[in-house]
């Protein structure tokens, strides 16, 4: 193969969901294209994402107002891409295809059945587009050269007027991910905000977590925040409680805003006045603080909270007045510091990525004429619910225009 060159007009590299959807689009659009992915199968986060059944957009999403979902350096970055393709546009493309959905809460779309069912479709859009497939082919370097880029893979030598890359973030690092894409980047001379690992569990010191161990497995609605003023940044989701720390929606949402040393603020009976609460049942019950509790937030946590003190290891009737109120308020308003996050290992996501000030916001190319880079590698992280798969056919979808255009085969 090293003496053979192949000619595409544009090379994706990474077959997850915005470079397959890229790839499918500009196809279809008369480019050709190849399609390469350094792993065995493609499209794992896809596969593995909403426990399987993909939680593939969100309704919710307002284009007009990005920096409400999204986050980076310029939240606003994102707002061209998701408003000429929304979530409308792909939900369209799932019932041609004969998908089954449904929507859970505040807007999360997941399919009714398996991940594969999306894995099928985005093949299949490449297929459409008559997109050369190869995996596993790992792309050893690429280089400028007249008239666009050389290739050197594990599959032999291709040149390309146009390469995108669509090689994700760092995230869960054993179905593949890589530093790739920043890489490169960083080759051509464009900039990269730091990266971290984003919709993440937090973790907490073992000593000072070891009373709360024990509610592993608990999950109860929570109203979450973190961060000061401007900063601030508050969730009302559900909350897990782990052995190591906490997750579930609320942390994973709230973990993209938190940055160490900052402490997070938990109200474990949002809407519930527990003081007052409390008080009425001073008036008229014998039982144990911790059973009157029990009646506001699951017992499992009440007996656990309980225990952080002696005054509430009594009959609520004999508890003073003060006691009750500051029961209360620890439990409104438990704060907390966490010690770190389980990192990239369980991140669903890599904030930070390839600096947007380096990329048309219309096309995703870059300063470096006919480099393109969409997806998770570039600095725009989504909240949990879909609205990483959005930006995902978003940015995928304008770069595949972009490719058409340049390539004057539309």
């Amino acid at each position: 193969m090293e003496g053979l060159t192949e000619q595409f007009d544009a090379v994706v590299v990474g077959a997850g969901a915005a470079g397959l959807f890229c790839a499918g689009q500009a196809g279809q659009r008369g480019i050709k294209v190849l399609l390469l992915d350094h792993s065995e199968k493609i499209a794992e986060k896809v596969r593995i994402a909403g426990g399987g059944r993909c939680n593939f957009t969100n309704r919710e999403l307002d284009p007009r107002g990005p920096q409400k979902h999204f986050l980076g350096k310029n939240a606003h970055f994102c707002r061209s891409a998701l408003a000429r393709y929304t979530p409308a546009d792909f939900i369209a493309l799932v019932q041609k295809h004969g998908i089954p959905f449904h929507e859970k809460h505040k807007g999360q779309l997941f399919g009714d059945r398996s991940s594969e069912d999306f894995i099928r479709m985005l093949v299949a859009e490449c297929d459409a587009g008559g997109v050369v497939r190869r995996q596993p082919c790992t792309v050893e370097r690429i280089d400028a050269a007249e008239g666009g880029y050389t290739l050197r893979t594990s599959q032999g030598i291709v040149q390309a007027s146009q390469v995108v890359i669509a090689t994700g973030g760092l995230s869960i690092p054993k179905i593949g991910a890589t530093d790739f894409g920043y890489r490169i980047a960083r080759q051509f001379g464009l900039r990269v905000v730091e990266t971290r690992p984003a919709l993440v569990p937090l973790t907490f010191d073992g000593d000072a977590w070891a009373p709360f161990a024990q509610l592993a497995g608990l999950a109860l609605p929570v109203r979450i925040e973190t961060g000061e003023k401007k900063q601030r940044m508050a969730f009302d989701e559900d909350l897990l409680f782990t052995h190591r720390g906490l997750s579930g929606p609320a942390v994973l949402q709230v973990s993209s805003y938190w940055r160490e040393g900052q402490p997070l603020r938990i109200d474990l009976a949002p809407g519930v006045d527990v003081a007052a609460a409390l008080l009425q049942a001073k008036a008229r019950s014998r039982k144990l603080i911790a059973n009157e509790l029990a009646s506001l937030v699951p017992s499992r946590l009440a007996d656990a909270w309980v225990q952080q003190d002696p005054a509430w290891q009594r009959p609520v009737n004999e508890a003073s007045d003060k006691s009750l109120a500051q029961l209360a308020e620890r439990l409104q308003r438990w704060e907390l510091v966490p010690t770190g996050s389980e990192g990239y290992r369980k991140a669903e996501v890599t904030a930070g990525g390839v600096d947007t000030r380096d990329l048309s916001s219309q096309t995703m190319e870059s300063k470096q004429p006919g480099l393109y880079f969409i997806g998770e590698v570039v600095d725009v992280t989504g909240w949990l619910g879909g609205y990483n798969f959005q930006w995902a056919w978003a940015s995928g979808f304008a770069c595949a225009e972009a490719l058409a255009a340049a390539g004057g085969r539309i």
